[in-house]
């Protein structure tokens, strides 16, 4: 039993990457000088390289057949898409107009930074596989959401930014990400049909380099912010706070989008497409979006600590109740 939990966690990616995760911030915490923009090695440039090959490969690995072939199932797509975008930020706000002290701090702003982000890709269709949902919607979901995701995160941003930076070009935020993550994926698209076989046999290593550019991309923010004594006054019990939170908020939305998808009469299958995508939050994303969005890269390494707590605890919550709901389908069966 424990060892095919642990089994789960690896496919959705709760495995080595995690703990690199986790070293590379000790890292950046030990020796920040080498990944500011002061360093001669310059880091945080080859991060933004790496970003665009990111978002390159993505759209190469995509298959515009299969995401047209989905596109009937229109009430499932509208209800993860406003999940995402809509019930997330909306439900952050709710507890900002609660609890306003805590979420005016750096904190605050990247639990609302994550609440707009898209849902995230991999883990959302490995979870949605595992316990027997409709995987093509899934595959759809995932990968529309990761487009719109440059046009609305932004948009919900520029009003937060606003208050906190005194300063935000929307316009620019946006372009920039178009260049920098919407042409590349709209080039990979293009290329599919010769390149798309030799993307799926060399997917282990394309795997390997987009994590290997977020932990980069990880290390450089965390090297500013510990340059910048950034997280000084942050204690340990407020991070476990953030951490309870971050576990509260995703199963606050991961039931409401299962009561929500059983009162529209959608079936098992469906059910479980909605509850998976419509809770799940992208890191790739976040990290390089946030590149783009925040001027300063000591304020970004704080702002992605709630979406990096966040995005481990979906894992862990999200491959227990998959693995659950896989085990009720075989034992139908």
């Amino acid at each position: 039993m424990v060892s095919k939990f642990f089994r789960i966690l690896s496919k959705v990616g709760l495995n080595g990457f995690f703990f690199l995760l986790i070293g590379t911030i000790i890292l950046a915490r030990l020796i920040p000088s080498i990944g500011t923009d002061q360093s001669p090695l310059q880091l945080p440039k080859i991060a933004e390289y790496g970003v665009t090959l990111i978002f390159f490969f993505y759209g190469l690995k995509l298959n515009p057949q299969s995401i047209i072939s989905d596109l009937s199932n229109w009430k499932l797509h509208l209800l993860v898409q406003l999940s995402t975008f809509i019930l997330f930020p909306i439900t952050v706000l709710v507890m900002k107009m609660a609890f306003p002290v805590y979420f005016s701090t750096l904190l605050g702003l990247g639990i609302f930074y994550l609440a707009t982000l898209p849902s995230t890709v991999s883990s959302s269709v490995v979870l949605v596989s595992i316990a027997g949902g409709n995987l093509p919607s899934a595959i759809f979901n995932a990968s529309v959401s990761s487009i719109i995701g440059i046009f609305i995160t932004p948009l919900w941003m520029s009003t937060m930014l606003q208050k906190t930076l005194g300063v935000f070009n929307i316009g620019h935020t946006v372009f920039k990400l178009c260049l920098e993550v919407l042409l590349p994926v709209v080039l990979g698209l293009l290329l599919h049909k010769k390149f798309g076989a030799w993307a799926d046999k060399y997917k282990i290593a394309l795997r390997n380099f987009d994590q290997f550019t977020i932990l980069l991309i990880v290390f450089t923010s965390f090297c500013e912010s510990f340059s910048g004594e950034m997280f000084d006054g942050f204690s340990l019990s407020e991070l476990i706070l953030l951490g309870a939170l971050m576990l509260i908020f995703f199963l606050l939305v991961f039931g409401f989008m299962e009561l929500i998808s059983v009162w529209l009469g959608f079936n098992r299958e469906d059910r479980i497409t909605v509850i998976f995508c419509g809770s799940k939050k992208s890191l790739v994303q976040g990290a390089v979006m946030g590149k783009v969005m925040f001027p300063s890269q000591a304020m970004l390494g704080v702002v992605l600590l709630p979406l990096m707590l966040y995005h481990a605890l979906q894992l862990l919550a999200g491959s227990t109740i998959a693995n659950a709901m896989g085990k009720k389908v075989s034992v139908k069966k």
